[in-house]
């Protein structure tokens, strides 16, 4: 029995050993890579200690830190990602959610909606990023184009131009590119839901509407859970798609942390303080798993 286990240790570890190696080149080293960079003022180039650093280099412990929470764009930024996991909540998933119950039946007119929904998700943020930007072209797009014909002629929608719009339609872009993934989500677990209970509820005299709100919708409970989780993380790192789309600007009207980051830290070589806002988003998204998942084990 003892030599059994010891087998079945041996042969987890050899298993293992390989993925262990990688994540912690590739994610563990990194974090703690950033922390150490982020307690100096550095700007990428150069040695960062020994007898060659630079003039530019300087310990200041927790200085980056300080700075950043004490910085109105930052905080900007910061509103600006809980807009985007308040309005994905609000809208993505319930129309992700609306679209799964209405086509998860096995149609050829169901499969095809299913593919064309998908296909904004297989499309890079980068390339979806630029189209759009055509999209909302303030003279020669095809929004400013239909927006011409309901009003007055001469008038252009600078959506991605103006502070006061460019958030809302780069969101349009976030819901269009994202929801097709939820919704592939939610049809995968519809899928697995026996046909007899919709059966057994059809002859209780359920309506259709009664069905999905108190028999389909609390079943795909456990799905939803993981939607959630992936649409807030995925919200908190929101970047390609608002980079392609004007960088967060204008006057920094659509940042978001990570673009804020990638700013500093790689557009303004900033490394020590582009390396203390990694830290400090990464802590979010920490702290943010440690509590919804011990929120859902106590929930079960």
């Amino acid at each position: 029995m003892l030599v059994n286990k010891k087998q079945n240790f041996l042969t987890a570890m050899a298993f293992l050993i390989v993925p262990l190696i990688l994540f912690s080149f590739f994610v563990v080293l990194p974090v703690f890579r950033a922390a150490f960079y982020s307690l100096f003022k550095w700007n990428g180039m150069g040695a960062l200690l020994g007898p060659n650093v630079g003039r530019k280099t300087k310990f200041v412990a927790l200085g980056n830190f300080k700075n950043i929470l004490a910085d109105p764009i930052f905080w900007k930024a910061f509103i600006n990602n809980g807009k985007i996991i308040f309005f994905s909540l609000l809208i993505e998933l319930p129309i992700a959610l609306i679209l799964a119950l209405n086509i998860s039946s096995k149609t050829t007119v169901n499969v095809g909606l299913r593919t064309i929904y998908f296909i904004p998700y297989v499309v890079s943020e980068v390339v979806a990023g630029t189209v759009w930007t055509f999209i909302y072209h303030p003279q020669y797009g095809l929004s400013n184009s239909f927006l011409k014909n309901l009003f007055p002629a001469g008038t252009d929608f600078a959506f991605l131009g103006r502070p006061e719009t460019v958030f809302a339609a780069i969101f349009v872009v976030v819901i269009w590119k994202y929801f097709g993934l939820y919704m592939i989500l939610y049809i995968a677990a519809l899928q697995g839901i026996s046909d007899d209970i919709r059966e057994a509820a059809a002859i209780d005299g359920a309506s259709p509407l009664q069905l999905n709100l108190f028999i389909i919708i609390p079943l795909l409970v456990p799905t939803i859970v993981v939607t959630v989780f992936f649409c807030i993380i995925g919200s908190l790192q929101t970047f390609d798609i608002i980079w392609a789309m004007g960088q967060g600007d204008p006057v920094n009207a659509a940042e978001t942390m990570v673009t804020y980051l990638y700013k500093f830290g790689f557009v303004r070589t900033q490394m020590g303080y582009g390396s203390a806002a990694a830290i400090i988003i990464f802590v979010i998204c920490v702290t943010f798993n440690t509590v919804y998942q011990k929120l859902i084990t106590k929930g079960e």
